[in-house]
């Protein structure tokens, strides 16, 4: 697929706009969605890039990342040389292809590998030019060659090449959850998910927002889980949105907005959003507080600190101060002076897979086992700027016990000035009788996410 430059009239190829992006990921440690970001906003700029090309472009970027691994395996079949012998664009060509004969059934065959071959004969020589040719028809005119795993004898190796995931996240969860809940969460995440964004309630209603957003061209419905959520299903670039630019909504996940609510902040009060920025969930904050009060967000990283004051700025928010700080380090400099604080800590971020395509790539189990230790130290450092009768909230992006139910119950046996809440009550729709909150995509049908609510006795 291709289309043309209003300007020049100069086609612009979605395959060479995804390879550039593959690149960079794959040899440059770019983050997928930012790299695809910068894409995609450079070229509605110059208006090169409709909807539907928007797209084509995102299937083929995320995709072919996302079956990073299946798609190595796949080309095993077909390559009579290691794949690591073969330069990296060249190899990535190989995994565009692939991915289009594989698992794109709209793509034509003869596309994916003609077009393929114009790649090869741009970024290689001759003789990389023959390899793609032969190795994509030969794949197309053989596909049975590769065949997965049997399910009941290897269903570690099955679910991880069938699902695109590492093998040891799906033996954890395999363990953990059994095959058929296992493999229902391996499918979510790769899914691509709808895009939610929160209504800046101190603008706008979110009946008006919607009914703005629809004639911005967006097909979107109220969020099930939050009064203030929107879930938008169709939608143009959002820097093209008047009403985003205009600071009635900000994107928000709706797992994430369900942080807001269970801190409960009410005007007035001194919040603290430890590890803050970039800001949505310190907006959040602010909005819920009728922008009345204060709301102190800090982070380690000046730069993301200015994100967050750029989207409080554009979203009218003037009670958020921003202050470079190690959270390890805030129950010292703020002792027992929050109303609530909310620690939203660094995590391996396993519930959010099926938004980052290519995180399932840069996680390890060894994480699992260091985070914990960072995670307890700002948990523990943070509940010292609680004061007596305040509440403290925890919150991470992650499913793993290790992160979330094991750090709570380490920190409550080592605080007893603590007591936990039953924090599934305070969910301001669908209501859980829950101690701490644990969500999943496969059943949820949002973001995985983990949330524990504490209030300080003394």
């Amino acid at each position: 697929m291709s289309w043309k430059n209003s300007k020049n009239g100069r086609k612009v190829d979605a395959r060479e706009v995804a390879l550039r992006v593959i690149n960079a990921v794959d040899i440059e440690g770019a983050y997928a969605n930012i790299a695809l970001a910068q894409e995609i906003n450079r070229l509605t700029k110059t208006g090169e890039l409709n909807n539907q090309d928007r797209k084509f472009l995102t299937e083929l970027v995320y995709g072919t990342i996302k079956a990073g691994n299946t798609l190595d395996w796949l080309l095993e079949h077909y390559l009579s040389r290691p794949l690591n012998k073969i330069t990296p664009i060249i190899r990535n060509i190989l995994r565009l292809g692939m991915y289009q004969l594989f698992f794109l059934t709209k793509v034509p065959p003869s596309a994916a590998c003609n077009q393929s071959v114009e790649l090869a004969k741009k970024y290689g020589h001759a003789g990389t030019v023959k390899l793609v040719n032969a190795v994509l028809r030969n794949a197309a005119r053989n596909p049975e060659k590769a065949v997965y795993p049997n399910k009941d004898e290897m269903p570690v190796e099955y679910l991880a090449l069938k699902y695109f995931h590492p093998d040891w996240l799906v033996k954890r969860w395999l363990d953990r959850l059994g095959f058929e809940s296992c493999e229902d969460l391996c499918k979510t995440n790769n899914c691509n998910p709808p895009l939610s964004i929160r209504t800046n309630t101190t603008r706008i209603g979110r009946e008006t927002l919607l009914a703005r957003l629809e004639n911005e061209g967006v097909v979107a419905e109220p969020s099930a889980w939050t009064p203030e959520g929107i879930v938008c299903h169709e939608y143009p670039a959002l820097m093209s949105l008047s009403s985003l630019q205009a600071g009635l909504f900000q994107v928000q996940d709706e797992s994430s907005m369900l942080v807001g609510h269970i801190l409960d902040p009410k005007a007035g009060e001194f919040i603290i959003d430890a590890c803050g920025a970039p800001g949505g969930k310190s907006t959040h904050i602010a909005s819920l507080m009728s922008n009345q009060g204060r709301v102190l967000s800090t982070d380690i990283y000046p730069h993301k600190l200015a994100i967050t004051e750029e989207n409080a700025k554009r979203l009218g928010l003037t009670i958020i101060e921003t202050q470079t700080l190690d959270a390890t380090n805030l129950g010292t400099t703020f002792p027992a002076q929050a109303d609530r604080v909310l620690v939203d800590v660094p995590c391996s971020g396993l519930g959010v897979l099926r938004r980052k395509p290519d995180s399932r790539w840069r996680k390890s189990e060894s994480m699992l086992k260091e985070l914990p230790k960072l995670q307890t130290a700002i948990l523990s450092s943070c509940a010292q700027c609680v004061k007596p009768g305040g509440i403290l909230v925890y919150s991470t992006c992650t499913t793993e016990p290790e992160e979330n139910s094991q750090v709570i119950n380490s920190f409550l046996h080592t605080h007893p000035e603590f007591a936990l809440e039953k924090t599934g009550r305070y969910l301001p729709i669908q209501k859980r009788s829950d101690d701490m909150v644990q969500l999943w995509p496969h059943i949820d049908g949002i973001d995985g996410f983990f949330i524990a609510r504490m209030t300080r006795l003394k």
